[in-house]
């Protein structure tokens, strides 16, 4: 594969809750660095598949491994309806928890880590909130916080699940230029999405579930499939595609 390394590697796997599968089972590869769009309807199983990449749901068969053949540091981001707003924490006291692999839940910051967190506020231009109660912070901003923490974390795994869902455009474009950011220095990024304009022009892979069947790789060969099937009206059903 020449200097392509593999990230994560999916055999057969299958994904879902018990025994019910959300999708048939999944083969193929996420690359190291690369930037990875998932797609597809509501309850197709993207949020699931993000979970079960973070080892926070089980894999009901086949197999998944990382390249380090242990669970890497994974910076996940689930929907802002999961997180308690009312929580009594400060600004900065949310971006901190980002360092809690290396300092412990107890531990105190360095002075490094502090100039760490600075920067993550200030690269999301939250620097003016840094002391104030999340539970005060509009959607944008607690998602800008929430970026900060992942700034903060350096995993070389990163997992955000809708991180524009119910958010202003000014920062929409913000994150999507930290998403770029983090893109270019290497990390592999995975990320549920719903608008396609924003696919297109952001990520260039593409995986698109579908309780039928599933396309993964290049963005515009995939648009370009799903484009096919609107135009031929042909049944999902009757499309196998492996990657």
């Amino acid at each position: 594969m020449g200097g392509i390394v593999t990230m994560i590697t999916l055999k057969q796997a299958k994904i879902g809750y018990g025994r019910i599968a959300l999708f048939p089972p999944l083969s193929g590869h996420f690359i190291t660095g690369s930037l990875t769009a998932v797609i597809g309807v509501n309850g197709a199983g993207k949020s699931t598949l993000l979970k079960t990449l973070a080892g926070l749901q089980k894999l009901q068969g086949g197999s998944l491994h990382f390249n380090t053949n242990d669970l890497p540091h994974i910076a996940y981001l689930a929907q802002q309806t999961e997180f308690d707003r009312q929580f009594p924490i400060l600004v900065s006291d949310l971006v901190a928890m980002g360092n809690w692999k290396k300092n412990g839940i107890f531990g105190g910051l360095s002075r490094h880590a502090l100039q760490h967190i600075i920067q993550a506020l200030e690269c999301v231009g939250m620097t003016a909130m840094t002391n104030r109660p999340v539970g005060e912070l509009s959607s944008g901003q607690l998602q800008r916080v929430l970026f900060a923490r992942l700034l903060v974390q350096q995993a070389p795994l990163i997992l955000l699940d809708e991180p524009f869902s119910g958010i202003d455009r000014t920062t929409t474009a913000l994150l999507l230029q930290v998403i770029k950011q983090l893109h270019q220095k290497g990390r592999t990024l995975i990320t549920v999405l719903h608008d396609m304009s924003m696919v297109t022009n952001h990520f260039p892979q593409v995986l698109l579930l579908t309780q039928q069947y599933y396309k993964w790789g290049d963005t515009h060969q995939v648009l370009e499939h799903i484009q096919t099937l609107h135009t031929t009206n042909q049944p999902a059903c009757q499309i196998a595609i492996a990657p």
